[in-house]
This record gives C-alpha cells, sequence and structure tokens, in this order.
C-alpha cells in the first residue's frame, strides 16, 4: 500500500504573471472558468462553501455555482440547511475551485447575501421537476428515520402537484457571495507555485503576489 506521505504530483502545466491578470478579479476568474468549460474539466463549477457555526466550529461542502451575477458567485440551497443557518448567523464565507486538470485553484472570500425572491423563482422555474419535488421533499440537514422516509415524502409531493407547475418552496432560494478577496494559484514545480491576490480597499482591487 503506498503511503500517503509519499503520493507527490509535480505541477508543471501553465505559469500565472501579474501582468498577464485582469484588473478585475470576476473578469480573471471569468476567464479562467471558459479554460476549464474548454477542456472538459468534471463539473468545473463545483465549489467547496465554508461557513461558521455559531459556536465557532468551520463546516465545509461541495455546492454548485449557479451563476456569476450581482457582482458576485451564486449558488441555490434550502434556507432551513445548516448552511443557511450558518449564513443567517455570519454571512461571511468562502469559496474554492480546484481544477485538478489545470492545475489551478481559486479561493474567493465574501459575504452572503440571499438574492432576490425574483431571481430565485426564476432559477427554480428552469430546474428539472424532480429537483423542484426534492426541494419541497427534503427537509435539508434534518434528521429523518430512514430513506424509506425520503421516498415517502417525495412521492406525496409528486403526487400532490400532479401535473400542475411546482412553486418555489418559501425555504428556498439563492445566495450570491459578493467578494472582497480572490486568490488565483496556478501549481509549478518544485512547489514554486503562483499566487496572485486581489483585495478590495477603498472600492479598488488591489493586486499582489504572494509566496507559495
Amino acid at each position: 500500500m503506498t503511503k500517503i506521505a509519499d503520493i507527490r504530483k509535480e505541477y508543471k502545466l501553465e505559469e500565472l504573471d501579474i501582468k498577464d491578470v485582469h484588473q478585475n478579479p470576476i473578469e480573471q476568474f471569468k476567464a479562467w472558468f471558459d479554460e476549464a468549460l474548454k477542456a472538459q474539466v468534471i463539473e468545473p463549477n463545483a465549489m467547496f462553501l465554508a461557513t461558521v457555526s455559531p459556536s465557532g466550529q468551520p463546516t465545509g461542502r461541495i455546492v454548485l455555482l449557479k451563476g456569476i451575477e450581482e457582482g458576485g458567485f451564486v449558488f441555490y440551497t434550502n434556507y432551513n440547511s445548516r448552511k443557511g443557518g450558518e449564513i443567517a448567523h455570519n454571512q461571511l464565507v468562502s469559496l474554492t475551485f480546484f481544477w485538478a486538470d489545470l492545475e489551478r485553484q481559486v479561493r474567493i472570500e465574501g459575504k452572503a447575501l440571499k438574492v432576490s425572491e425574483e431571481t430565485s423563482t426564476n432559477y427554480f422555474i428552469s430546474r428539472p421537476r424532480d429537483s423542484q419535488i426534492g426541494a419541497w421533499a427534503s427537509p435539508q440537514s434534518q434528521q429523518v428515520a430512514g430513506k424509506e422516509t425520503l421516498v415517502q415524502l417525495f412521492e406525496k409531493y409528486k403526487a400532490e402537484f400532479a401535473e400542475n407547475p411546482i412553486a418555489k418552496p418559501p425555504h428556498w432560494g439563492g445566495y450570491v457571495v459578493i467578494p472582497h478577496y480572490l486568490e488565483f494559484w496556478q501549481g509549478r514545480p518544485s512547489r514554486m507555485h503562483d499566487r496572485i491576490c486581489y483585495t478590495l480597499e477603498n472600492n479598488d482591487w488591489n493586486i499582489k503576489r504572494i509566496a507559495p
């Protein structure tokens, strides 16, 4: 069995120079995201969302980016979930994208704000019907007696809505993470990685290189 400590990869695909990045980090992210799409990275919109509990315990999970709008990064969830409760207590969150095929990582820190009801409703309507039913059926993050309970809830709402349009649940919607810090990481040989970060200062983005 391979020792975990012996697992290594030499990063050498690309370089990242401060003179080549966009002055606006959102535009820089869009450029990298487009490259991830062209490279057919598996789920390029998968991002690690970290929140903090009222007791100070950090928690994390993978969610999906669903838009770059309103000056930030949009995702959707159940507002009654653990992440929703933690965001209600502390709006400061972080996002991390890791595109292994491109040897790239993007870290984002900012404040999570609810998007408008109209925005949430428009996105909910665009979802597959079974996903819409699932938003009603799942008491996300709450204990359930067993898998059969969830199946029964799904079938209950499926029958309840029948072939009728499904309204967005009041407890379901989107957040937009408005960033104040972004870091673009490009893997390099000998662990001498390129790291370019943007910090929002007086409504302007300060760009600098930091050591790996």
